[in-house]
């Protein structure tokens, strides 16, 4: 075999897209994306149509802090076993259930709470959703590793963003949609369609749950099993050296668990990449930079240039989004045929490239078919991007950390890029649009150094393995 359950490890083309493991993930992808926008955006809506002060609403924000932070909690879902549910189906699948099924419930719980009446219990609810949704991501990340070989990594990003991207959809638009339906009234507030809406959603997650319980448990190929067995025996020893200290019952097994669980896997990555953990790092931290910093001021400028909120929901948040889609799905074939480090480079490339057009489109003002043109090819090469860098980041990974090592990664992502977003108001209104838009294509290129260097470094690896 050429990877854990790959026996179509000779797939190619769009073929790879019909791999049973790959068509799963936009299930799966579908399940992830739905609770984000249920607890963030679409609520936001429902609250400050039932009333709730703006200053609030802005506390209620602080629930989408857990998928920041869920790395704390990854150790616990790559080594906690989960009673009778892990046993029955394995390790991944079990945390995957748990905690599809209390999202499930989750909304339920927000879904029969009026925000007038009790609007503690309804955070209580979103923060036990998002709790869930990032536990949820923890897991489907290490299954979506751990289920098929590298070079089809790739394609599983794309069915994962595929699905991830129509679950906004749902969660937004679809929420909306449906409680308009139901509503007697749009000139006062009633409980009722939210009602409906959200106990919809709920139902939704039945997507995911019933996929989970369909896909089987990824199994180990023989390398990944190698290097499992290596890591085990070096946690043995580890274990050997505490009880040599003195350390006995209960405080050994809690010492060599917190050796295993926590410290390991980033001693492990260390250990794996030694100098070049600085580059890998490094590329982490800065890959999406222009497009996170870039989309922070899109909105606002959309507009400043007198684009309707309709024009801006058909072209930007739907037509978008299926362009995202299919950039995706390109990212995915390429991975497949060129390998992950060329599409990498091209992702970032096109990346960077595509935030000039913002500059063009500066200067034309309300342009609607301009618009359409810019936003074509800026999520087209966001969704090559996405798939070559979730393809990347897959393959950074131990399979004995797989949870852990890539919530970690996927944290680093974001933190860089986030904070300097946070200045991209100022420099607009300091320089205009077009410096800005212009300043977000340039810091995109050291980028492709980065990339360029990271590729040299796995191929002297190679050479020298």
């Amino acid at each position: 075999m050429s990877g854990p359950e790959s026996p179509s490890g000779r797939l190619g083309g769009l073929a790879i897209y019909a791999h049973p493991r790959v068509l799963g993930m936009l299930f799966l992808g579908f399940s992830a994306g739905l609770p984000l926008l249920l607890v963030l955006g679409t609520l936001s809506f429902w609250l400050r149509e039932a009333g709730v002060d703006r200053t609030t609403i802005g506390y209620f924000s602080w629930v989408g802090l857990a998928y920041g932070i869920k790395w704390a909690w990854s150790p616990l879902v790559d080594r906690l076993p989960l009673p009778v549910l892990s046993r029955v189906l394995g390790r991944r699948r079990a945390w995957l259930l748990a905690s599809q099924v209390t999202i499930a419930l989750a909304l339920l719980g927000m879904a029969h709470t009026d925000p007038t009446q009790s609007l503690s219990h309804m955070a209580w609810f979103a923060l036990a959703v998002a709790f869930a949704s990032a536990t949820q991501d923890i897991a489907l990340d290490a299954y979506r590793i751990e289920a098929v070989e590298v070079r089809l990594q790739g394609a599983m990003a794309a069915t994962y963003q595929a699905g991830y991207r129509v679950a906004m959809i749902t969660a937004g638009a679809g929420v909306l949609w449906i409680a308009a339906v139901f509503d007697p009234s749009e000139a006062t507030y009633e409980h009722a369609p939210w009602r409906i809406a959200y106990t919809v959603m709920a139902a939704l997650m039945g997507v995911g749950i019933l996929t989970t319980l369909i896909v089987r448990e990824p199994r180990v190929d023989a390398a990944r099993a190698a290097l499992l067995a290596e890591t085990l025996a070096r946690e043995e020893r580890a274990r050997v050296w505490l009880a040599d200290q003195g350390l006995q019952g209960v405080w050994l097994k809690l010492a060599a668990w917190l050796h295993g669980a926590v410290l390991s896997p980033f001693i492990d990555f260390v250990r794996r990449y030694r100098w070049q953990a600085l580059l890998v790092l490094a590329l982490i931290a800065t890959y999406r930079i222009s497009d996170v910093v870039m989309g922070i001021m899109a909105n606002p400028f959309y507009v400043d240039m007198g684009y309707t909120k309709d024009e801006v929901a058909t072209v930007a948040k739907v037509y978008g989004v299926i362009m995202t889609i299919v950039g995706a799905a390109i990212g995915g074939l390429l991975t497949a045929r060129w390998g992950v480090m060329k599409t990498l480079f091209l992702g970032a490339l096109l990346s960077a490239a595509t935030n000039l057009l913002f500059v063009w489109l500066a200067g034309r003002g309300h342009d609607v078919t301009g618009l359409v043109f810019v936003v074509s090819a800026d999520n087209l090469s966001a969704g090559i991007a996405s798939s070559a860098f979730v393809a990347y980041l897959s393959g950074l990974t131990n399979v004995a950390y797989s949870a852990t090592q890539y919530a970690l990664f996927s944290s680093v992502m974001l933190l860089l890029p986030k904070f300097i977003a946070g200045f991209s108001g100022v420099v607009v209104d300091a320089h205009g649009y077009a410096f800005f838009f212009t300043g977000t294509a340039l810091i995109g290129l050291p980028v492709l150094l980065l990339v360029w260097l990271a590729a040299r470094a796995r191929r002297s690896a190679a050479k020298s393995a």
